[in-house]
C-alpha cells in the first residue's frame, strides 16, 4: 500500500514537487523556531548579572540581542530555503550562485542606505546606546517606547499607540530617557506675594513624604525638592523642582508631585495663579 503511494507520488512530477517544497517550508519553520528558542537561551545563559546596575537594564540588553538575532537568522534560514525551493522546482540554482558576486556589486550601489542602516545597527548593539524596552526620541523628533531593534529598523510606539518604524541608518541623534535612571525636572509658578521661603519648605516637606512612601519605594530615588527659583513671568514666579526616579517612572512621580503639592498648596494658602493682564484706558 505504502509503497504503490510512494510509486505514485514519484511518477506525479507535480505532486512531488508539491511536495518537496511543502517539506521544505515545514523543515525550514522548525529550525527557524528551534534556532530562535536556542538563541534565547544562548543568550539568557551568557549574559551576566554582575555586568549591570540592575535587573532591568540585564533584561534590555538581553531582549536587544535576541531580536537583532532573531532577524538575522530568519534572514539566514528562509533565504537558504527559497533556493532549496527553487532547486525543487526544476531552477537551475547554479547561475544565481555563480552571478551572486556581480548582482552583489550591483546591488552595493543600490543599496547603500541598507548597508548604512546595517552599520548603525551594529554600532547600536555593540555601544548599548538604547535596549528594547526604552524610551527614546529620534531626531529630537518622534519618541515613544522601543518595541523592537532589527538590523534594519528601530521600531517605536507612541503614547497615542502608533507604530514607527524608523531605519536605523538615519538615526542621527537618539535620545534615551530611560537609561540607568530618570529625572524629573519642572517648573511651578506661585504668585509674587507667596513667601518663597515657605514655598520651599511646602515643596521640600512634600517631597520627603513622597519618599519615605512605601508605594514609591525604589521608584523615587531621592527627594523631591526645589532647586532654585527659576524666572518672573508676567503674573507668576516660576520655581524648578526635580528629584532622581527608576527609569520610565518619572511621569508617574511627576504626576504624584504635582497632585501633592496642589494640596499642600491649598492647605497654605499659597496662590498659584492664573495668567493676568492689566489694562490702562485713558479717558478722551
Amino acid at each position: 500500500m505504502y509503497m504503490e503511494i510512494i510509486d505514485y507520488i514519484r511518477q506525479t512530477p507535480l505532486l512531488s514537487t508539491a511536495l518537496s517544497i511543502a517539506l521544505i517550508l515545514v523543515v525550514s519553520y522548525l529550525i527557524n523556531r528551534l534556532a530562535q528558542k536556542g538563541v534565547e537561551r544562548f543568550i539568557r545563559r551568557v549574559i551576566k548579572r554582575s555586568h549591570f546596575k540592575s535587573s532591568r537594564d540585564e533584561q534590555q540588553r538581553e531582549d536587544t540581542l535576541i531580536s537583532i538575532l532573531h532577524t538575522g537568522l530568519g534572514v539566514a534560514i528562509w533565504t537558504i530555503a527559497g533556493l532549496l525551493i527553487l532547486d525543487a522546482a526544476g531552477v537551475d540554482i547554479v547561475p544565481l550562485l555563480a552571478g551572486a558576486g556581480v548582482v552583489g556589486v550591483a546591488l552595493a550601489f543600490g543599496a547603500q542606505s541598507l548597508v548604512k542602516d546595517f552599520l548603525a545597527s551594529l554600532f547600536i548593539l555593540s555601544e548599548n546606546q538604547y535596549r528594547v524596552g526604552d524610551v527614546l526620541q529620534i531626531n529630537q523628533g518622534v519618541s515613544g517606547l522601543v518595541e523592537k531593534i532589527t538590523l534594519r529598523l528601530t521600531v517605536l510606539r507612541d503614547l497615542d499607540g502608533r507604530v514607527h518604524y524608523i531605519p536605523n541608518g538615519n538615526i542621527e541623534l537618539a535620545t534615551n530617557m530611560t537609561m540607568e535612571f530618570a529625572q524629573v525636572a519642572m517648573n511651578i509658578n506661585v504668585s509674587y506675594d507667596a513667601d518663597l521661603d515657605k514655598v520651599e519648605s511646602v515643596i521640600n516637606e512634600v517631597g520627603k513624604a513622597i519618599y519615605n512612601n512605601e508605594k514609591w519605594s525604589g521608584v523615587v530615588l531621592e527627594a523631591p525638592h526645589m532647586l532654585r527659583v527659576d524666572s518672573f513671568g508676567d503674573s507668576s514666579i516660576s520655581v524648578k523642582v526635580v528629584c532622581k526616579t527608576a527609569p520610565i517612572r518619572q511621569w508617574d512621580v511627576k504626576s504624584e508631585i504635582l497632585r501633592e503639592i496642589k494640596k499642600a498648596f491649598a492647605a497654605e494658602k499659597i496662590e498659584i495663579p492664573l495668567p493676568q493682564r492689566v489694562i490702562h484706558t485713558k479717558k478722551s
